[in-house]
C-alpha cells in the first residue's frame, strides 16, 4: 500500500513537472497506517468542517472529503494547488485556497470545526499559535508534527518550557503516536508524532498579562523565578515574595517546574504598583 501511495505521488508530480520544495518542508505522507491514526484521532463526523493546512497532493484530504460534510484546504503551493482542484475537481465538499496560511487575515470560520493537517514543520509553532488565539478557535487540532516538537509541547514539571505553558494555556496537547520518518517522501531528517490537541477554550483571564508574566518567568530559565520576575516585570523583590506567599508558592522555584494553574494563579493576582 505504502508503495502504491509513493508511485502515485511521483507520477501526480512528474504530470504536473512539480518537484517537492524543501523551502516549503514539502515531505508528502506515504504511510497509510499513519494515515488511518490521524483520521482515527480527529474523531470526524458527517457534518464536521475541517481545515487542512498544507494538503499537497491530497493523501490525507481524499479520506477527509469523505466523511465529513465540507474541508477547506489552504495550500501555499500555487502549482499544488492546481492539481487538488483538477485531482478532487468531483467533490463539491472540498474548497481549495492557495495562500500562504500565516497571511490570511480574514479566514470566516464557524464556531465548530477541526484543523487537521500534516504540517510543515517550520511553521508548526506559528500555525498552532495562530488558531489557539484565533477569535474562533477549534474544536479540535490533530497534527502531524516534528517528534521533539511534540514532546517539547507536552511536557511537565520539571520540564516545562515557554512553547507549553503556550500551548497548554488554552488547550489539552497529547502524544497519540510516533511516526517514523520513513513513513514520508521525500524522507525528511527527523521523526514525527501525531499530536491532538483538545478541550481548546477561550482564557478566562488576560492572555497579554499571562504571557508578560511566563515570559518573564522563561528569560532565564536555570534562575530562579523571583529573580526572573523581579528584573522581566520590573517589581521590587519584597512585592515579588508578598506575591509568591499569597500564592502559597516556593520562591526559589525555577519556571520549568511550574504547572498552568501557578501562571494563572499568578495572573489573577498580579499588581503592577
Amino acid at each position: 500500500m505504502t508503495k502504491n501511495i509513493i508511485r502515485n505521488t511521483k507520477n501526480t508530480l512528474t504530470r504536473q513537472k512539480i518537484k517537492p520544495s524543501r523551502g516549503l518542508g514539502q515531505n508528502f505522507l506515504i504511510d497509510k497506517t499513519a494515515l488511518k491514526k490521524i483520521v482515527r484521532t480527529a474523531d470526524l463526523k458527517p457534518s464536521d468542517i475541517v481545515l487542512e493546512i498544507g494538503p499537497g497532493t491530497g493523501i490525507l484530504t481524499q479520506e477527509l472529503i469523505k466523511r465529513v460534510k465540507k474541508v477547506i484546504a489552504i495550500e501555499k503551493d500555487q502549482k499544488m494547488a492546481k492539481v487538488l482542484k483538477k485531482g478532487f475537481s468531483g467533490f463539491k465538499n472540498l474548497e481549495v485556497i492557495s495562500a500562504d496560511i500565516l497571511r490570511i487575515k480574514n479566514l470566516k470560520l464557524t464556531k465548530e470545526y477541526k484543523v487537521v493537517a500534516n504540517l510543515p514543520y517550520y511553521i508548526t509553532s506559528p500555525v498552532i499559535r495562530k488558531f489557539l488565539e484565533h477569535g474562533v478557535p477549534p474544536k479540535l487540532m490533530v497534527l502531524m508534527v516534528q517528534k521533539e516538537v511534540a514532546q517539547r509541547i507536552c511536557a511537565k514539571p520539571p520540564k516545562m518550557n515557554l512553547l507549553a505553558v503556550s500551548v497548554q494555556f488554552y488547550g489539552k496537547p497529547e502524544i497519540i503516536d510516533y511516526i517514523s520518518k520513513q513513513s514520508f517522501w521525500p524522507q525528511p531528517k527527523v521523526d514525527s508524532a501525531i499530536l491532538k490537541i483538545s478541550d481548546i477554550k477561550k482564557p478566562r483571564i488576560s492572555a497579554d498579562l499571562f504571557f508578560k508574566i511566563a515570559r518573564a518567568g522563561f528569560s532565564q530559565p536555570r534562575k530562579q523565578l523571583t529573580n526572573n520576575l523581579t528584573k522581566g516585570l520590573e517589581l521590587n523583590k519584597e512585592k515579588i515574595l508578598s506575591w509568591f506567599l499569597k500564592n502559597r508558592i516556593n520562591p526559589k522555584q525555577r519556571a520549568e517546574n511550574f504547572f498552568i494553574k501557578n501562571w494563572v494563579a499568578l495572573t489573577k493576582t498580579f499588581k503592577a504598583h
